[in-house]
């Protein structure tokens, strides 16, 4: 058997500093600290830091009065930051700083008397929090069809943003409609789709076409890790979401003799060393190699509450 690892995968720089903040937090003011939501979508990497003394809770209003609440890096809407101050609750924000963006471009429209159309996936963390940060909500599409469906106050009045995590090809199209439909309409373009999920994207398609088989490690309710599956499936390439090794079904396998394999953006590596694991152990003569591909250098400032 034949591994072909995807570069990039796993962790992003807004993961990896939502994950550094939380354990900084722990080590300097101890446990508990408190998580509001999944610090990022991944099971393994919210039990583990369970385990040193982060406790995740839905609502800020589980937290008792005084303690430090960290907002995961999805963001969260105004209300809940100010509900976190009524409770006197020492805030470290986590929020990716990309998504941080997002939010500013959204308010400064709104400040510029426009309404927001917000391209993205309802019910998803980041969609609620951006749409939080106006005072007059959002416009929420999700897919061309919503776009026929709109209804605006003023057509020449409008500003476009985008959740971080989605697919740029399926951005692209929405926005062909939204332009075509609202000729005036303003907004930052694809630039705002988050850079770690685009080379994760341009990866897999590359990946796909060299494999009989690609796994995905991440969570099946993390966006950018449910796209990198579709987009091996529309590349005619056989693709499986799995959480982690145990997850795989052997008859998967079958008549299989190379496998790619890659991670959404908040998978830990170790996760992919599992499935290594569990393929090496079937089939022994197992190879690995890493594909070319984009060597991503960002980093983001920590918070000033953990830089110690």
């Amino acid at each position: 058997m034949r591994i072909i690892l995807a570069k990039p995968r796993g962790f992003c720089a807004g993961v990896d500093r939502a994950i550094e903040i939380v354990e900084r937090a722990l080590q300097q003011y101890g446990s508990p600290v408190y998580v509001r939501h999944e610090i990022v979508h991944n099971k393994y990497v919210v039990d583990s830091l369970g385990k040193k003394g982060a406790i995740f809770v839905e609502e800020v209003d589980e937290i008792p009065l005084g303690q430090i609440v960290i907002f995961s890096a999805h963001g969260v809407a105004e209300s809940v930051e100010k509900l976190a101050a009524d409770r006197d609750l020492r805030i470290i924000d986590a929020t990716c700083p990309l998504v941080t963006r997002v939010h500013r471009q959204a308010q400064r429209a709104e400040a510029e008397d426009r309404q927001i159309i917000l391209i993205g996936h309802a019910g998803h963390p980041e969609v609620e929090g951006t749409s939080g940060r106006v005072e007059h909500g959002v416009l929420l599409v999700s897919n061309v069809n919503d776009v026929g469906k709109l209804e605006v106050d003023d057509p020449d009045k409008l500003f476009y943003v985008t959740q971080t995590t989605l697919s740029v090809n399926d951005t692209l199209d929405i926005l062909d409609a939204l332009t075509e439909k609202y000729p005036n309409i303003k907004g930052p373009g694809i630039k705002d789709i988050c850079y770690a999920t685009q080379n994760r994207q341009e990866a897999v398609k590359e990946l796909s076409k060299r494999v009989d088989l690609l796994l995905v490690v991440g969570a099946y309710y993390s966006s950018n890790s449910v796209r990198l599956r579709d987009f091996g499936e529309d590349m005619g390439t056989p693709s499986y979401l799995i959480a982690s090794a145990d997850q795989i079904d052997e008859t998967w396998l079958n008549g299989v003799s190379t496998i790619g394999l890659t991670a959404g953006a908040s998978a830990p590596e170790v996760l992919v060393e599992g499935v290594i694991d569990f393929i090496r152990e079937r089939f022994p003569d197992t190879t690995v190699e890493t594909m070319e591909g984009k060597t991503e250098r960002v980093k983001f400032e920590l918070p000033v509450e953990v830089r110690g």
